[in-house]
């Protein structure tokens, strides 16, 4: 049985729908059971993707516990001291590692749909209709469950002004790059100098969101930081596990009586045997903490690893006591549902290991392989569905993939003193969507072109794209400007009384269906 359907370059092409995917005889079913079958197979991948999300935010975790002995000059003694400095810069990590990292599930689709395409004149629609449609999920969705998290009456407000507005720009001209280089300079055509400076300016952005963090002269806006605790991080674990690993060394850091001790580093929160050990860090990247107790044990790696099989083989925890035996079925389903995850993903090496690199690296290659199985999936659907791939790819592999970034977004909100970590996982997501997520998929793709066909690469959809864009940026200036308004009015961009928290929220859900339905309808050939 073959189907044409309409693919997202605005072609018709031809794909068998003969093969199967999930087991042998699926081609004898009819076409609405293999599509439900197919969309089931999506939501467990959805799964698996935030199950490793779990292993991915521990790996950083004890990234951003790597710290340096520096040594100064004291000025009073003129001694040398010693102090303990984090490695880290909270911006950059932000931009580099949290908002990279819970944007690399839609990167790996992206990039293995561009690797499919090679050799193929005109670029695939699924990467760029994810990362548009992510970036929709991300500013829309995410900021309406972030305005609600804060307890009622509590406000949480962005203490750093000036570095949000940095990311603001970079992520507002990502999208009006974007629109340049489809529109106005080489219509319909990206050329590698086109997808070379696309990847460079995640390099800007990452200098400038420095500048702005140090207040460099010239390059930063003259916005003072304002109620920026010492500890600017949240009271718990920024991502919880379903199944807790043991944690046998941790660093924790004495606070002086006038620190709120229950402050913790989201990146810094450990579980141990005895329960949760926390490391305090300084706000700054220059401050010395001002007493360092560090507790050293040796590391039994070979155990730790053994113990995520162990707990990857219990199918609940001790203390889970469900009344109800309706409630308690339901937990027993969904724990049997993990087990396949829990297995595979406990091979990842223990976080442990080389201050986290190891299982950051393993953790990625996960991520990659789960979205080639997304991307497989996606083809099935369009093909049994008729459902335009570009359609699948800014709803519902927009939404799945940036499941990460809700979380993140969320629990930032819920634990932190301050907006800063929520709004700028939301902001920075969208501007590494465009620089690394689509100019690294036009990068791989342009340079093959340009060096073995001797052509450029071809986008026949870019009309689509543009107006999803041109949506884009209509919906998300409405979002803005509520922001302000929440800003000026109430003095947050999140919380505040109950009833304008949920109005505020119900309006930025609004503003996503407004654009899913603009952009699909377009896509669509309907308007």
């Amino acid at each position: 049985m073959w189907e044409i359907i309409s693919n997202s370059l605005g072609a018709t092409m031809e794909i068998t729908c003969d093969s199967y995917l999930l087991f042998q005889g699926e081609t004898n079913l009819s076409n609405g059971t293999r599509a439900f079958l197919y969309l089931l197979g999506l939501a467990y991948c959805f799964i698996g993707l935030s199950a490793i999300t779990s292993k991915f935010f521990h790996s950083m975790e004890n990234m951003m516990r790597q710290t340096k002995k520096v040594v100064r000059i004291d000025p009073d003694t003129n001694l040398p001291v010693v102090k303990e400095e984090k490695c880290w810069n909270y911006t950059i990590a932000d931009i580099s590692l949290l908002a990279f990292g819970t944007s690399f599930p839609q990167i790996s689709l992206a990039t293995i749909d561009a690797i499919r395409n090679i050799g193929q004149l005109t670029a695939g629609g699924l990467g760029p209709g994810t990362l548009v449609g992510s970036a929709a999920f991300d500013l829309f969705p995410i900021h309406a469950v972030c305005v609600v998290v804060p307890r009622a009456g509590s406000l949480k407000k962005i203490s750093d002004l000036g570095v949000w507005l940095v990311e603001l720009f970079w992520s507002f001209w990502a999208y009006i790059w974007l629109y340049i280089i489809l529109e106005v300079w080489t219509p319909n055509i990206i050329t590698l100098w086109e997808a070379l400076l696309t990847v460079l300016q995640f390099g800007l952005l990452l200098f400038h969101a420095y500048a702005q963090d140090k207040r460099w002269p010239y390059l930063s806006f003259p916005f003072e930081r304002s109620e920026r605790p010492e500890d600017w991080v949240p009271q718990a674990s920024a991502y919880n596990e379903g199944t807790e690993e043991s944690n046998d060394s941790c660093e924790v850091l004495e606070v002086g009586q006038n620190s709120d001790e229950n402050i913790v580093d989201i990146f810094s929160v450990h579980a141990s045997a005895s329960g949760a050990i926390y490391q305090n860090v300084p706000g700054s990247d220059t401050e010395e903490p001002t007493k360092r107790k560090i507790i050293e044990q040796d590391l039994d790696i070979l155990s730790i690893w053994k113990q995520q099989f162990i707990n990857a083989l219990m199918l609940g925890r001790a203390e889970f006591k469900m009344e109800s035996v309706y409630i308690r079925a339901l937990r027993i389903i969904w724990e049997l549902m993990l087990f396949p995850w829990r297995m595979l993903f406990a091979f990842v090496p223990p976080y442990q290991i080389a201050h986290g690199w190891i299982a950051f690296i393993c953790s990625l290659a996960f991520i990659s392989g789960i979205a080639y199985v997304v991307t497989k999936l996606t083809d099935q659907i369009s093909c049994v569905t008729g459902i335009n791939p570009y359609v699948i790819a800014f709803t519902a592999l927009a939404s799945g993939t940036s499941w990460p970034d809700l979380v993140a977004s969320k629990i930032a909100a819920e634990r932190q003193v301050t907006a800063d970590s929520a709004i700028a996982n939301i902001t920075c997501s969208n501007s590494v969507n465009i620089y690394v997520g689509i100019g690294v998929p036009w990068l791989i793709d342009t340079v093959y072109n340009y060096f073995v066909l001797r052509e450029p690469l071809y986008i026949n959809n870019a009309e689509g794209l543009s107006f999803s864009l041109l949506v884009f940026f209509a919906t998300s200036a409405g979002c803005i400007t509520v922001l302000v308004l929440r800003r000026l009015i109430l003095g947050a961009e999140l919380g505040g009384p109950r009833l304008w928290a949920w109005v505020t929220s119900i309006y930025f859900m609004l503003l996503w269906v407004v654009f899913v339905v603009l952009s699909s309808l377009r896509v669509s050939g309907i308007i």
